[in-house]
């Protein structure tokens, strides 16, 4: 019989046997989450701190939703103490923003991790959550692309370029 050559495991604690092997799994503690929002200005300030993960995201979109719906004219959200966010986080926040778009409302991100900084770059939805004046602004001019040279023995009709790119985000502290 043939065998599979790789084997998918669930987030497990290490000493915990597969579930195919007979054993029953015991799923690792996710991490915890808050959000806090102070519903006194417009747009209004929303504080997301802990991880935001598959687990806690039901909660959060509900008490998100819940904060846009009092707010009147969007949320401004401070996610300086999101320490990780996985895809199901980034998910949570795309809808948040579209829910908010149907509404007539803004979300916007004020503040962040720079691992979050770096996750909403790397899949580009950054500028989705920059204020409004900030995307209707003049373009930034860009720093040229610095290219390094060919390494030695590079074989001919290969063109091998790396280049270093400036952030495109800087955050201030609060």
């Amino acid at each position: 019989m043939k065998q599979p050559s790789h084997r998918a495991r669930t987030l497990t604690a290490p000493d915990s046997p597969c579930p195919d092997e007979g054993g029953p799994a015991r799923l690792l503690p996710s991490g915890r989450v808050s959000v806090s929002s102070a519903p006194s200005g417009d747009p209004t300030p929303v504080a997301v701190n802990g991880e935001l993960d598959f687990a806690s995201g039901r909660r959060v979109r509900d008490q998100l939703g819940e904060a846009l719906a009092a707010s009147a004219g969007g949320l401004e959200l401070d996610l300086s103490g999101l320490t990780f966010c996985d895809c199901a986080g980034l998910n949570v926040l795309l809808e948040l923003r579209h829910r908010a778009l149907g509404q007539g409302k803004a979300v916007t991100i004020q503040a962040a991790d720079p691992a979050i900084v770096r996750l909403l770059d790397l899949v580009g939805v950054q500028e989705l959550f920059s204020p409004p004046q900030a995307r209707c602004a003049e373009p930034r001019r860009r720093e040229p692309v610095t290219l390094a040279p060919p390494k030695p023995g590079t074989p001919p009709g290969v063109d091998v370029q790396h280049a270093r790119f400036p952030s495109l985000l800087v955050s201030e502290p609060a």
